[in-house]
């Protein structure tokens, strides 16, 4: 899992020092990741320029196996319904 954060570096870097995330995150100044996989908008009544909260599965030949994008910055899918989602993935290729 990577996650993608369509914002400044620096702001990213202080969220990663502050929290001690214990993994990788892609960081999407120029917001061409977001834009790829159409989830970035322009504005709207929450925020401009940013990505819509998205979640994608992709499995180890690229392909996408699950994905949920929200309406509004404050939807997300659970945590249990993206374990679950990974769960039916079965184990990654070798």
């Amino acid at each position: 899992m990577v996650p993608v954060l369509a914002q400044r570096a620096e702001a990213v870097r202080r969220y990663v020092e502050e929290t001690g995330l214990p993994f990788n995150v892609l960081v999407d100044e120029s917001r061409e990741v977001v834009k790829a996989y159409g989830v970035w908008h322009r504005a709207g009544l929450d925020a401009w320029n940013i990505a819509r909260p998205a979640v994608f599965l992709i499995a180890p030949d690229g392909s996408i196996r699950y994905s949920f994008v929200g309406t509004s910055q404050r939807e997300f899918p659970s945590h249990a319904e993206i374990l679950a989602r990974i769960d039916t993935l079965g184990p990654p290729a070798s």
